[in-house]
């Protein structure tokens, strides 16, 4: 079988589950060629060696640019926090490497619309990129988007979409990355939102045009964690809530936050339509609910599918009916679905320009929370 060359650029918690899909995915299913684990990129020499002990890359660098030159290297993931999402898939794309990123795609809207612009520029000559939205090949929510295709809701009409994280509950957390405007970009509307965002918009085959939002920040200050006693600013947001328009007429609710205590990974998705509801928790992630208005009313109600068929998305490779998947077989099915985009036998999607129209929505949050919200006092 071929090879395809792959360079990792990051190694923390994303770059661990994207080096056990690509180890994984040609395993798995029939790809057309087999990836290569060639390259794994880290800012410290040491900390990249240390980390690919268990990673399994056949090489190491301190030194991202290293990728551009190689020509062994035919793609390059980037999983780096937001503020490097720019540089690195520009360059890698002129380069002539195929990218897939991590979300959100960049930090800002300018950045995203000349990664899109790169991307597009790349792409006339062969050059593919994606963004890594890994919840949309969740195969139970892959179903859901298949059943609203069919019409199987009719009209939708409403959305209410939550993702709730716990992490940063208790106060004395400390000041990561992820708090730091500078560098991430936002806080949980970009790092949980940005999921929700495109998941409905998949799921129902439709763009947001229209938001209103609020933003709120309940610890301000955090410890710093290489300096004992101190504390730094945090300057991103701690929580996002935001209503929304869709194209199509349906209206949503949203909410991320990183501070309902005793929720781990809770996302979920309800989506009512004028024939039926569907509902989905990734904490049960191989489960879609399914309510079917033309049934009788006398025992109708909300129906389990348990979504480990070989007719379901995705699991025809896997295992026998009943055996569930867990979270890294999303990003098992990430790389098969980029793999095939790369090799001209599917489109990449969700694509930079996809990317690109998350974070307009993003963005158009932020500014509502900032500059348009208006709080009513109730007498």
């Amino acid at each position: 079988m071929r090879k395809l060359g792959v360079a990792l650029i990051g190694h923390a918690f994303m770059g661990q589950v994207h080096s056990q899909a690509w180890r994984t995915a040609a395993r798995v299913f029939d790809l057309p060629v087999e990836p290569d684990l060639l390259l794994l990129c880290g800012r410290n020499r040491e900390s990249v060696q240390r980390a690919n002990r268990k990673l399994g890359w056949r090489e190491t660098t301190d030194d991202w640019r290293e990728v551009l030159t190689r020509e062994d290297i035919q793609v390059v993931d980037i999983c780096t926090p937001g503020d490097t999402h720019a540089e690195i898939a520009i360059e890698a794309l002129r380069a002539g490497k195929h990218v897939l990123c991590e979300k959100p795609m960049a930090n800002s809207v300018a950045e995203a619309e000349r990664m899109a612009e790169a991307a597009q520029q790349a792409r006339q000559h062969g050059i593919q990129s994606m963004i890594g939205f890994n919840y949309r090949r969740t195969p139970a929510l892959a179903l859901a988007r298949s059943l609203l295709a069919q019409g199987r809701l009719g009209t939708v009409r409403q959305v209410r979409a939550a993702y709730l994280q716990d992490w940063l509950a208790p106060a004395d957390a400390p000041l990561t990355w992820r708090l730091q405007a500078s560098r991430a970009g936002s806080g949980a509307i970009g790092d949980l939102g940005a999921h929700l965002v495109d998941l409905t918009q998949y799921l129902l085959g439709a763009q947001i045009t229209e938001v209103s939002g609020m933003l709120h920040t309940f610890v301000s200050e955090r410890p710093l964690p290489d300096d004992p006693g101190a504390t730094g600013q945090v300057t991103v947001d701690d929580m996002a809530a935001f209503t929304a328009r869709f194209d199509t007429g349906a209206v949503g609710v949203f909410e991320a936050t990183r501070y309902a205590t005793g929720r781990k990974n809770g996302l979920r998705v309800e989506v009512n339509g004028s024939r039926g509801s569907l509902g989905f928790d990734f904490e049960s992630m191989n489960e879609l609910q399914f309510y079917d208005a033309a049934e009788d009313t006398g025992t109708a109600g909300f129906r389990r599918i348990l979504v480990t068929e070989p007719q379901h998305p995705y699991l025809q490779a896997w295992y026998p009916p009943g055996h569930v998947l867990g979270y890294e077989h999303t990003f098992v099915h990430q790389v098969r679905d980029f793999v095939l985009a790369v090799c001209g036998e599917a489109e990449p999607n969700p694509d930079f320009s996809s990317g690109l129209q998350v974070q307009r929505v993003l963005a158009a949050v932020q500014h509502s929370a900032h500059q348009y919200s208006r709080w009513l006092p109730i007498d």
